[in-house]
């Protein structure tokens, strides 16, 4: 798969995001990066930025939330366009999650662990 076509499954899959969390969608960009730095382990997807149940003000020099989307390991891990679709409409769902103030329980709970 290119990176082109796995683009363009990514922005399927937030298509797919159900209405309460798709209002999050407007404060977070979304990166395609092939894998996640290797001290990090193998993941899908990272949330980067400040959960909106934290406090404002925390610094002035805080960089806007993101979410990285690792192309590699979800290609490898789910093979059929089908299913790649559904993990990585998951993986989006559990990083806006966290941006939402979500923890790893919280989302097993909602079916994004």
């Amino acid at each position: 798969m290119t990176r082109v076509e796995f683009e363009e499954l990514v922005a399927r899959a937030i298509d797919l995001v159900p209405e309460d969390f798709a209002g999050a969608l407007e404060e977070i960009a979304i990166t395609v990066e092939d894998r996640a730095p290797a001290h990090m382990g193998r993941l899908y997807g990272l949330y980067q930025g400040v959960p909106r149940s934290r406090p404002e003000g925390h610094g002035w020099m805080e960089l806007p939330p993101r979410i990285s989307i690792y192309m590699e390991p979800l290609v490898r891990d789910f093979p059929h366009p089908d299913d790649l679709v559904e993990q990585v409409r998951i993986t989006v769902l559990h990083e806006i999650g966290h941006h939402l103030g979500m923890d790893e329980d919280q989302l097993r709970e909602l079916g994004y662990g």
